[in-house]
C-alpha cells in the first residue's frame, strides 16, 4: 500500500509572498500528520524562494513522522542536511528561472558526483533518494550511485492529454517501477499528482511514499488543510 507524504512547500510560498510569518509550515505539518500523513517532504530551493532555513530547522524538531528533505546535490545543500538529519533526502535538479521542478535529475551524466553526495548522506544515517525519469538507464545510474530509493517523476503522465498518451505515460512509470525494483531499490512518486490522477500511481506493485503538494494545498484554500489530506489519503491508500 502506498503512503501519503504532504510536501508543504506552497504554504511558504503563500508566506513569502508578504514577506510575513503567516500561514506557518509547522502548523501545517502538524495538522497533515494529525490528518493521517505518513510524512512531510520540503524542497529547501538554493534561491530560497518559499522554504528557508529556519524553517527546516523547525520542522526536523516537531515532524513526528518522515521528514523527507528535497534538495539539490551541491556542497551547501549537504552540509545543510547533514547538520539538520532529515530521515531522507531526496536529490532534485533545479534551475533559477524554472517555476517548478520541470524534470528527473540526469544521474546517468553525473553518477560520480552523485555518489559522493550519496555516500556523504547515508555515512550520517539519512535514507537518499534520487529524483528520476522512469527509464531503465536513470534507474541503472540511481543503483550505480549508490542511492537507497527513486522517486519517478509523474510530471509527464499527469501533463498527459488523451487516453492514449495517458497510457503510454503510465506504462513508462510501470515499466520503470519493475526495473527499480529488480535492482534492489525502493520505489516513490511525485510531482503534479493530483486528486483525479493519484490511485492508478498508488496501485503500482511496490510502491511506497507518494510526494504531493501543489494540489492537496490548493484544495485546502477551500475545504481546509485537515479534509484535504484526508481526501487525499482515501485515494492513495
Amino acid at each position: 500500500m502506498a503512503h501519503l507524504c504532504v510536501n508543504i512547500d506552497h504554504v511558504a510560498t503563500l508566506r513569502q509572498a508578504r514577506g510575513g510569518q503567516e500561514p506557518d509550515t509547522v502548523a501545517a505539518a502538524v495538522l497533515a500528520e494529525m490528518a493521517g500523513a505518513a510524512g512531510i517532504t520540503a524542497h529547501l530551493r538554493e534561491d530560497r524562494r518559499h522554504m528557508q532555513d529556519r524553517d527546516i530547522e523547525l520542522l526536523r524538531q516537531v515532524v513526528q513522522t518522515k521528514f523527507n528533505l528535497e534538495m539539490a546535490p551541491t556542497d551547501e545543500m549537504v552540509a545543510i542536511a547533514c547538520r539538520v538529519k532529515p530521515d531522507e533526502c531526496t536529490l532534485v535538479p533545479e534551475k533559477r528561472q524554472e517555476l517548478t521542478t520541470e524534470g528527473g535529475l540526469d544521474a546517468a551524466g553525473q553518477t560520480e558526483r552523485l555518489r559522493a553526495v550519496v555516500q556523504r548522506l547515508r555515512a550520517t544515517g539519512i535514507t537518499v533518494s534520487l529524483f528520476i525519469e522512469p527509464d531503465l538507464r536513470q534507474i541503472e545510474a540511481a543503483h550505480a550511485a549508490e542511492a537507497q530509493v527513486v522517486e519517478l517523476h509523474t510530471g509527464r503522465y499527469a501533463q498527459a492529454r488523451g487516453d492514449l498518451l495517458i497510457e503510454k505515460e503510465y506504462a513508462r512509470l510501470l515499466t520503470g517501477a519493475e526495473a527499480a525494483l529488480a535492482h534492489g531499490l525502493r520505489v516513490n512518486a511525485g510531482h503534479g499528482l493530483n486528486y483525479r490522477n493519484v490511485k492508478p500511481v498508488a496501485d503500482i506493485s511496490g510502491m511506497e511514499d507518494l510526494n504531493i503538494g501543489h494540489s492537496i494545498i490548493s484544495r485546502a484554500v477551500f475545504v481546509g488543510l485537515d479534509l484535504a489530506v484526508r481526501e487525499m489519503l482515501s485515494l492513495v491508500e
